[in-house]
């Protein structure tokens, strides 16, 4: 190839790395430090100045909620990353300033239509079993994502618009994609895209997930349902990403994963010392925290869609906007946010994150409750308050029916309590139904009108999954959302190179959404950590998962 061309592929690379980003994982996503800012923040860590790391010992580290499956490409939890990233790799890291550097792959090239990349792998990596990682793997990887037999979850929508690839030689892999995507380079930095030893995924079929093996720092051991995850040092690891400082083997010897729902339970067990870190610390024990001399609290600012509630649309009469623009104006978000999280979380104001490419900071503030407004709204559309207060319309009730999960994550079915008080003042009656089958009741029975979600993303082509058109034979969107100028919108942010348009594409679609009230965005969440001050090293990648690379154990 020669010279020219290279360099010219090379600005391309620049560009998309620019503004590329990852995309998705069902999930938490965290405060930003600034609202006006649009880059994800740097990493932050335990580690201590000139210490000189420990090696061995087993880190205990107390998990919020069980994942459901260690197969990255089946899983759709946030917390499963947190156990991906030990146990496998991705063909580029991203860092936290966007920009995408080598990780499997040593150097890659995109063809000037941005429809194939081509990527030279390392030579010298092996999986767990001892497979050999070449681009047959990788291609098996991202094929197997694509095979419905697979069931993969989000993986789908991170690999889009891959179609196949080409195994050039030994460690040379061309990928080829249906259209260009902006976001694709960055996607393939993200740990549900990580590449998965073929012979194990093979053997294992659909138990792979109980029997994981990646390439990554650490290798599995043992799964205890609701109990524990454990697993331990690769000791041939040496192939690390730049996010770590540490490019060979982990220093513990083992991690062990404990599964602890109860807040309570999990935060004692912190200060307490029967596990040396504790995630997801509830609002009213973080300033606590803070105090504690045996203690340290850890907190990393994560991009991509705030904890939202969307509105089926598929269901009357929520696919008035009227309808939605009363309920909008009836909950009074500040003052739930303020309540529930104590000044620890701040309130969202667009279905983006304030650290997120492109996000409109104009919607700050614009949306305040209004319960007159609302009374008008429902006035409007021919709803009048009965005997018990509830408005009527044809002889039938107003009512919304709201889902949300168990347990109590994050305390929304606390969120769900107060909407459920604050609606009824205006007349609507709120049906709240806590489920722990919400695959059941959300995807596949689509028996809600209100439902609360989120997603740990760090660029904007994430909103396709919630906002665009689906196929006719395709899972519906939460939202259920069908205008063809946002699909249109949507469909060139994928596209667009030019930084001031793409920005300008994100805002359109966030103003339309908030305007025709398609969603209540709540809360924007902190991942934080308690950890005692006896550790080392802790560090977040640019969506705000823990690496355990550089982890240590202070015995003094």
């Amino acid at each position: 190839m020669e010279r020219e061309t290279i360099v010219k592929k090379q600005r391309w690379i620049s560009l998309l790395a620019s503004l590329s980003a990852a995309v998705f994982v069902l999930g938490a996503c965290a405060e930003a430090g600034s609202t006006k800012g649009a880059n994800v923040p740097a990493p932050q860590t335990t580690s201590k100045a000139n210490a000189q790391p420990a090696v061995g010992g087993e880190l205990s580290y107390a998990l919020a909620t069980s994942p459901d499956s260690l197969d990255p490409h089946r899983s759709g939890l946030a917390v499963a990353v947190r156990v991906f990233r030990t146990l496998y790799d991705s063909l580029v890291v991203q860092l936290p300033d966007n920009s995408i550097k080598p990780w499997l792959a040593t150097e890659w090239t995109i063809s000037p239509d941005g429809k194939s990349y081509t990527f030279k792998l390392r030579k010298d990596v092996k999986f767990h079993d001892g497979t050999p990682l070449n681009a047959e793997a990788v291609k098996y990887s991202f094929d197997r994502i694509l095979d419905p037999a697979t069931k993969a979850a989000n993986a789908t929508a991170l690999l889009k618009p891959y179609k196949s690839s080409e195994v050039i030689d030994e460690y040379t892999i061309k990928l080829n994609l249906e259209t260009p995507s902006v976001a694709f380079l960055g996607n393939l930095s993200q740990a549900m895209l990580g590449i998965v030893s073929p012979t194990a995924a093979k053997k294992y079929g659909d138990q792979f997930g109980k029997n994981p093996v990646g390439s990554g720092p650490y290798k599995f051991v043992k799964w205890n349902d609701n109990a524990e995850i454990k697993v331990e040092r690769n000791p041939d690891y040496s192939w690390a990403p730049a996010l770590v400082e540490n490019q060979g083997k982990p220093y513990l010897d083992g991690i062990v994963f404990k599964i602890v729902p109860e807040e309570a339970t999990r935060i004692g067990s912190a200060q307490s010392g029967q596990v040396l870190a504790a995630e997801t610390v509830p609002p009213q024990n973080a300033v606590a925290l803070k105090n504690d001399a045996k203690l340290q609290l850890l907190q990393v600012n994560t991009g991509g869609l705030p904890y939202t509630l969307f509105f089926n649309q598929s269901r009357a009469p929520w696919n008035d906007v009227k309808a939605r623009q009363a309920v909008q104006a009836a909950v009074d978000l500040d003052a739930i946010v303020k309540t529930l999280y104590l000044g620890t979380y701040q309130r969202a104001w667009s279905p983006l994150a304030p650290n997120m490419f492109g996000y409109d900071a104009a919607l700050e503030n614009g949306v305040k409750a209004d319960p007159d407004k609302a009374n008008r709204l429902l006035d409007e559309l021919g709803y009048t308050k009965g005997a018990d207060g509830i408005r009527v319309k044809d002889g039938k009730k107003l009512t919304l029916r709201y889902v949300d999960g168990s347990p109590n994550r994050e305390k929304r079915n606390d969120i769900a309590t107060i909407v459920q008080q604050q609606l009824k003042k205006v007349g609507i009656a709120v049906e709240v139904e806590i489920t722990k089958d919400v695959q059941t009741v959300i995807y596949t029975q689509q028996a809600y009108d209100l439902y609360g979600n989120s997603q740990v993303n760090s660029d904007p082509v994430a909103l396709n999954s919630f906002y665009h058109t689906t196929a006719p034979n395709a899972r519906p969107s939460l939202s259920h959302l069908s205008d063809p100028a946002i699909d249109k919108l949507l469909e060139q942010g994928v596209v667009e190179t030019d930084e001031a348009k793409r920005k300008d594409i994100y805002k359109q679609v966030q103003r339309y959404i908030i305007d025709n009230a398609v969603i209540l965005p709540v809360y924007i969440f902190p991942y934080t950590v308690a950890a005692s001050k006896s550790i080392s090293g802790i560090k977040f990648d640019a969506l705000g998962y823990p690496l355990f690379n550089d982890v240590s154990i202070s015995t003094k």
